[in-house]
Formats: C-alpha cells, sequence, structure tokens
C-alpha cells in the first residue's frame, strides 16, 4: 500500500537536542501496525546528528516508529556556528 509521512519543521540552535515525537514525524502505510515501519536516515544532519537516547554521541542511520512513539530518538545540534536551514532525510 501507500505510505504517508507528515512531518513539521523542527529548528535547532547550536548545542539543542530536539527529542522526535509523533507531532515531527509521524508515519502510517494502510496497515494495522504502524509501529513495525522503519525510518532510514539517507542524508543525516549536517550540523549534528540523530541519536538513539540511550547511545548519545552515537549517530544512528535507522530507526522504528516504535523508537518515535517512545521518544527515543533525538536530533542533536553538534554547536558549529552558521548552521543556516538543513533537511533531515
Amino acid at each position: 500500500g501507500d505510505i504517508v509521512l507528515l512531518a513539521k519543521p523542527v529548528t535547532l540552535t547550536e548545542g539543542d537536542r530536539v527529542t522526535l515525537t509523533t507531532d515531527v514525524p509521524v508515519a502510517t502505510d494502510g496497515t494495522s501496525k504502524p509501529e513495525k515501519l522503519l525510518y532510514a536516515v539517507s542524508l543525516p544532519p549536517v550540523h549534528g546528528q540523530i541519536e538513539h537516547i540511550n547511545y548519545p554521541g552515537v549517530p544512528i542511520s535507522s530507526y522504528s516508529q516504535l523508537d518515535v512513539v517512545a521518544q527515543k530518538v533525538s536530533n542533536v545540534h553538534d554547536n558549529s556556528h552558521g548552521a543556516g536551514k538543513e533537511s533531515l532525510r
């Protein structure tokens, strides 16, 4: 089936950490098991990284919708200057 992904912009400044919640990325594929959906980070943030909260400082390249629901994934800014706007894909 079709996959629908709704995302809202998040603003990070130097040193900020934003925990991803279902208010930011939420996806559905029309099945009865949205917790089985997996996200793959194909283009990580230029000024930071995506981390699992149980492993701070270690970048991850994938996570599940269940991780988002449990608020276990964060986008962490790396304190670099002049970050400007960027996207996470």
